[in-house]
């Protein structure tokens, strides 16, 4: 059987899964191109993205952060994430000491090399009137950055939004989004998707990964979003169910892959599909053989946002010093593990 054949059978199981329903489909085989993926994130998921590029820069050519700081920002406390590394309060993150920690993690192979991640493109964004994560985090993530890239002016890209909130500025011309679905540009809250009529997805995606061909008004209704079995990746945060926006033009295989994390409170068990829908990455996608992977965390007691961990809260509680920041951080190990899935080709029958 072709692979091509292959590929469709097994997205074709995955089409039609509603968020809840008990059994999803195994995230499929899809024998994607390992050379070009890029980690995207917002807030919980910007730290999260961090995690992953530092922990593993060799699998990934792109870094995209929105509305967070500099990695691993909380060393392992909940304490130290809320006073440091959302509003400042107990003072700046120290970027000597967080080099310090990555130059330990390096000696025991915890994290990848210095000569790996400086060969990464990188885009750092904040909206200067967020209230949630402070601006000046986004700063701090810029200058890291800067200290760890070869050539940082021309690998990074470091923008500020004025009167823009906490969130991910969407482009609302010629989308059928719902009002109701849609935060203030400036105040935020909401679904954290912002009416600012800003397409940061094409900005993000062109940085990171060249000059893309922009996006017809139908490009999205070239693929299927469709839901996934995350239990099989198992780690503690993680939701039972993930989504995969994977475009008509992809089903050969050889695609690249963008790994898109939301946000605290931007998961589909508090949004629904509104952030895997309408971040604008589907578009872009579909019209650049780009497969979209949305994983999804949960809510719980320790986490009631259903943020990612990027404070320690899903390693074993017995641990002193977390490795959530790490190749052997649970949650980190599980979306590589997702990847890996993704790369992989469908075996014959």
């Amino acid at each position: 059987m072709r692979t091509a054949t292959l590929l469709a059978a097994a997205l074709a199981a995955t089409v039609g899964h509603a968020w809840g329903q008990e059994s999803p489909p195994d995230l499929p085989r899809l024998a994607l191109d390992d050379d070009a993926t890029s980690v995207i994130g917002i807030s919980s998921g910007g730290y999260m993205a961090t995690q992953l590029a530092v922990a593993w820069p060799s699998r990934f050519v792109g870094l995209g952060v929105l509305a967070a700081g500099p990695w691993s920002c909380a060393e392992g406390s909940l304490g130290q994430a809320l006073g440091q590394c959302m509003d400042t309060r107990d003072g700046p993150p120290d970027l000597d000491a967080l080099a310090r920690r990555r130059r330990d993690y390096q000696t025991r192979d915890l994290v990848g090399s210095d000569e790996a991640f400086a060969e990464l493109r990188a885009f750092v964004w904040h909206g200067n009137d967020d209230d949630v994560v402070d601006p000046s985090l986004g700063e701090a993530l810029a200058t890291q950055l800067s200290d760890w890239l070869a050539d940082p002016d021309e690998q990074l890209l470091h923008q500020q939004a004025s009167a823009t909130g906490h969130g991910w500025p969407i482009r609302t011309q010629d989308r059928d989004i719902p009002p109701e679905q849609l935060g203030d540009c400036r105040r935020g809250g909401g679904t954290h998707l912002l009416a600012c009529d800003t397409d940061l997805a094409g900005t993000v995606l062109n940085w990171l990964h060249g000059d893309l061909t922009a996006p017809s008004e139908q490009a999205t209704k070239a693929g299927e979003l469709a839901t996934f079995d995350q239990t099989e990746f198992e780690a503690k945060g993680l939701a039972d169910t993930g989504y995969l926006y994977v475009p008509e033009s992809c089903q050969d295989g050889g695609c690249d892959l963008t790994l898109a994390l939301h946000g605290c409170a931007m998961g589909a068990e508090q949004i629904g599909e509104t952030f895997v829908r309408h971040s604008g990455l589907n578009a872009w996608a579909a019209t650049n053989q780009r497969v979209v992977l949305y994983p999804q965390a949960e809510t719980s007691l320790a986490n009631p946002q259903g943020c990612w961990d990027w404070w320690g809260f899903a390693e074993s509680t017995w641990q002193l010093h977390p490795l959530h920041d790490t190749r052997q951080g649970t949650q980190v190990s599980a979306l590589m593990a997702m990847l890996e899935r993704l790369v992989e080709t469908p075996a014959s029958p």
